[in-house]
């Protein structure tokens, strides 16, 4: 099995690092970090510093664990779905983040799209 961790560069996404880090290391099972978007002005995708980073910290791990990171058009909603129907994913580990009412009615909720969809188990988890 495979534990799925949606990635991105502010609080939230190292939380969900984090939590994931510590279930698939727990559990022995795989690790895999995503990180998506369809490109363009899109905030949550990592530069290359930053996957060398998240890339250097999970070869130091005792678990079998990569980094994928997808650019291709396709949204980050889109690229998770098919990940979690690609691989035998145990646990999806996504980051929240406080956003006021007003907010979440203008942008909507990449969280709560992910958590309606997905056919497996989501872990949401708050920033320290």
């Amino acid at each position: 099995m495979t534990i799925l961790v949606a990635y991105v560069t502010r609080p939230e996404g190292l939380a969900a690092l984090e939590k994931g880090i510590e279930i698939a290391t727990r559990r022995n099972e795989r690790l895999v970090v995503v990180n998506a978007g369809a490109g363009g002005r899109d905030e949550s995708i990592i530069d290359g510093y930053e996957g060398e980073r998240v890339a250097e910290r999970l070869s130091k791990l005792p678990i079998q664990a990569e980094l994928k990171h997808f650019v291709r058009g396709k949204s980050t909603i889109e690229e998770i779905e098919d990940l979690v129907d690609e691989l035998e994913v145990s646990v999806l580990v996504i980051g929240l983040r406080k956003r006021s009412p007003v907010g979440k009615l203008l942008l909507g909720s990449m969280a709560q799209d992910i958590l309606l969809n997905v056919s497996c188990p989501v872990l949401a988890v708050k920033a320290p």
